[in-house]
C-alpha cells in the first residue's frame, strides 16, 4: 500500500491507464483540429470526437447528436439552465431547483434572478431527498425550467429522479439534472427518467479534467436553448471553440470503461463502503452517517464524529485525502449548505468527513483509513477533555 491514500474520488478521479492510452496518441501524432475538414489530420480528429461523442450517449441513452462537448459540468450547467432561460423567457421567468444542488446550479439560479427571473428553491428532508409532489406544487405556468441533481456530491443521496421526470414531462415542462456524480456510477436513461437536459464531467469518471458534455433532447418536441459562447458555430451552434480532441477522446473512453464496468465496480464500491462505515461506527463513539441510508451512490460515506472539528482531524492525518464538502466551494469559509439543509447545526456541519471511493481503492487503504481516523479522533477527543479540564 502507497501513502498517502486517496479517499476524495467526488472531488477527481486518477485518470485510468486505459484513458491515458487513448489520449497519448492525439497529441503527439493526429493532433489534428476536428474542425478542418480539407484533411486527413482533420478528419481522424472528427472521427475520434464523433466516437467519443457515440460513447457518452450511449452511457446516459442518448442519441450521438443530442450531446455536446463542453470544458467540464459547470460549463454545461451554465449553458443549459442560461441557455434555456434566454430562449424561453419571453414564455416564463420561473425556476425550480432544490437546496442541496451544486453552486454551480445555485450561483447560476442567483444570477437569473438578478437578471428578473424568480427561483423556487425547494427544501428536503434529512436524508437530503427532495419530495417529487413539492416539485409538483411549485410548478406554475410561468415555469419554464426544474433541475434538481441526480445524486448529491456531498451526502451520495440518489433522487427520485425518474418520478420528477414524469410530473415534469406531465406539466409540459423542461427538466435538468445534473448527473455530474451519478454518471458511471449508477445506471441512467434520459428517456426512462424523462430528462430534457443532462450535465456531466470526465474527470468524475476517470477521465481528463477539462472535458464534460451536455445532454439535450432533440426529438419531436426538442429544446431550443441560446448558446452562451459564439465564436464559429461548433457543436451545432451550441457550444463554439476548438475542440479538446485528446479530452474528448479520453472522456469517449472512459463512458465506454463506465458502461461496461459499472455493475460489478459499483457492487465492489459498495461493499468498501459498508465496510469503512461499518469500521468507523465500531472504531468511533457517536459517530452518525448523513445522507440516505439505501439510496445513495455505492462511493459515498459522509459521516458526522460529535466533538471533532474536521479540519483539526484532516490536518492530523495528512496521509488520507478527504474532505469535509464540496471541492468546488472549498475556496469559500462557509459551513456546508447540503449539511445545513439535511438539518444539522454548525458544531455538526464542522464535524463532518466525505469520504469518496474510488476504482483503484483497495481494501486495505479502507482499514488503514479506519485506524487512522478512529486515532485522530481520540486524540482530538482527549485534547479536548484535557483543555475543559485545565479550565
Amino acid at each position: 500500500m502507497k501513502l498517502p491514500v486517496y479517499l476524495d474520488n467526488h472531488a477527481t478521479t486518477r485518470v485510468d491507464p486505459r484513458v491515458i492510452e487513448v489520449m497519448v496518441p492525439l497529441m503527439s501524432e493526429g493532433y489534428g483540429n476536428s474542425a478542418s475538414r480539407q484533411h486527413e489530420f482533420g478528419w481522424r480528429a472528427e472521427a475520434e470526437v464523433e466516437r467519443a461523442r457515440a460513447s457518452v450517449a450511449s452511457l446516459v441513452g442518448a442519441q450521438p447528436e443530442e450531446i455536446v462537448f463542453t470544458s467540464g459540468a459547470t460549463e454545461s450547467i451554465n449553458l443549459a439552465l442560461k441557455g434555456l432561460a434566454e430562449a424561453r423567457g419571453s414564455r416564463g421567468n420561473h425556476i425550480v431547483t432544490a437546496a442541496t444542488e451544486h453552486k454551480a446550479v445555485l450561483d447560476v439560479c442567483a444570477r437569473l434572478e438578478r437578471m428578473g427571473f424568480r427561483v423556487t428553491t425547494l427544501s428536503v428532508d434529512g436524508e437530503g431527498l427532495v419530495d417529487p409532489e413539492d416539485v409538483k406544487k411549485a410548478i406554475t405556468s410561468a415555469t419554464i425550467l426544474v433541475s434538481i441533481m441526480t445524486a448529491n456530491n456531498e451526502i451520495g443521496t440518489i433522487a427520485p429522479v425518474e418520478e420528477i421526470g414524469a410530473i415534469c414531462r406531465a406539466k409540459g415542462v423542461p427538466f435538468h439534472t445534473d448527473a455530474t456524480q451519478a454518471a458511471g456510477k449508477i445506471p441512467l436513461d434520459v428517456d426512462a427518467m424523462h430528462i430534457d437536459m443532462l450535465s456531466l464531467s470526465a474527470h468524475k469518471m476517470y477521465g481528463p479534467k477539462g472535458v464534460g458534455a451536455l445532454y439535450v433532447r432533440s426529438s419531436a418536441n426538442s429544446l431550443k436553448i441560446e448558446p452562451q459562447i459564439d465564436g464559429g458555430g461548433h457543436e451545432r451552434g451550441l457550444r463554439s471553440g476548438t475542440l479538446n480532441v485528446p479530452g474528448i477522446a479520453g472522456f469517449g473512453k472512459a463512458a465506454s470503461l463506465a458502461a461496461t464496468e459499472m455493475r460489478f465496480e459499483s457492487r465492489q464500491l459498495g461493499m468498501l463502503r459498508d465496510r469503512l462505515v461499518e469500521g468507523l461506527s465500531a472504531a468511533v463513539d457517536g459517530l452518525r452517517v448523513n445522507g440516505h441510508l439505501t439510496r445513495r451512490l455505492p462511493h459515498n460515506a459522509n459521516v458526522t464524529i460529535p466533538g471533532v472539528n474536521a479540519d483539526a482531524l484532516m490536518m492530523a492525518m495528512k496521509d488520507v485525502a478527504v474532505s469535509s464538502g464540496s471541492a468546488c466551494s472549498s475556496a469559500t469559509p462557509e459551513p456546508s449548505h447540503v449539511l445545513q439543509a439535511i438539518g444539522l447545526g454548525r458544531e455538526e456541519v464542522l464535524s463532518s468527513l466525505r469520504f469518496g471511493l474510488g476504482r483503484f481503492t483497495a481494501e486495505e487503504e479502507i482499514d488503514y483509513a479506519v485506524r487512522r481516523v478512529s486515532e485522530a479522533a481520540v486524540a482530538i477527543r482527549q485534547g479536548r477533555r484535557q483543555m475543559q479540564f485545565a479550565h
